[in-house]
């Protein structure tokens, strides 16, 4: 008897029985739902092109169905740009960690961002390297223990926890700017009201935006799924607040 040939639904960008590789309270998979809802919410799935960083931001190849791509460490925004300047009509983002993003990538965003192009970051800030091994980020907070910081950070030795949506406020051609969270269902649906206002401002040509996603790491952390949503919201928040950090649209 030939085998049962199982087939995936692809609504809302997911495949619909793929199961997660994620750990335990990380809200990577959530975030993935988002992006797909919100596409989805504008007609764009099948416009939809991802481009994956490095780390536990690339497992999620096994689970969109969005055409994508894996960058070099680091070059997710270097490579978008290319992607979005050939095929305009695409609905491009980037899907990055903080490693990712604000470390070896840091060259590529600030340059993205100051030349305004025309795609969607999704930032994904937990304080700390997932994948690899919980090395200490650049947006690990002061007396957090890393792999690579086994008494914590220290400011004298490591200096300070970067804030990326303040650092790329200060750049003229950032459209878009917001940091969110998915540790309630209020701020669940706030974040899918970010990255759709960051993609229907994309659609509309007005450039550059960026929608910063405060995450917990249980696993890194060394804390229980519970307890690591205490430290986001007793220690994360209050280094990476909340909010709207610049929208051009809503100044008109």
């Amino acid at each position: 008897m030939a085998e049962e040939k199982k087939v995936y639904s692809r609504t809302k960008g997911i495949i619909d029985g793929a199961v997660s590789g994620f750990c335990p309270g990380c809200m990577h998979s959530t975030i993935h739902k988002l992006i797909g809802e919100a596409a989805e919410d504008l007609g764009k799935l099948d416009k939809l092109v991802r481009v994956e960083g490095v780390g536990c931001c690339g497992l999620g190849q096994f689970y969109v169905t969005c055409d994508e791509t894996i960058a070099a460490h680091g070059r997710a925004c270097a490579v978008a740009t290319g992607i979005k300047r050939s095929s305009p009509d695409s609905l491009i983002y980037t899907y990055q960690g903080d490693g990712d993003l604000a470390a070896i990538g840091l060259a590529e965003t600030m340059s993205a961002a100051n030349r305004g192009e025309n795609f969607t970051v999704i930032f994904v800030n937990n304080g700390i390297y997932g994948m690899t091994g919980g090395q200490m980020a650049p947006t690990t907070l002061l007396g957090m223990k890393a792999t690579t910081a086994p008494q914590g950070r220290k400011a004298e030795e490591h200096g300070y926890p970067m804030h990326m949506c303040e650092i790329l406020n200060q750049l003229t051609a950032p459209y878009y700017l917001e940091r969110v969270s998915c540790d309630t269902p209020q701020n669940v649906i706030k974040t899918r009201n970010a990255i759709k206002k960051a993609f229907q401002y994309q659609l509309e040509g007005k450039g550059f935006s960026m929608v910063e996603i405060v995450t917990s790491c249980p696993t890194n952390w060394g804390l229980s799924t519970l307890d690591s949503l205490d430290f986001l919201r007793d220690k994360m928040f209050t280094e990476y607040p909340l909010g709207v950090y610049r929208d051009k649209g809503a100044e008109k």
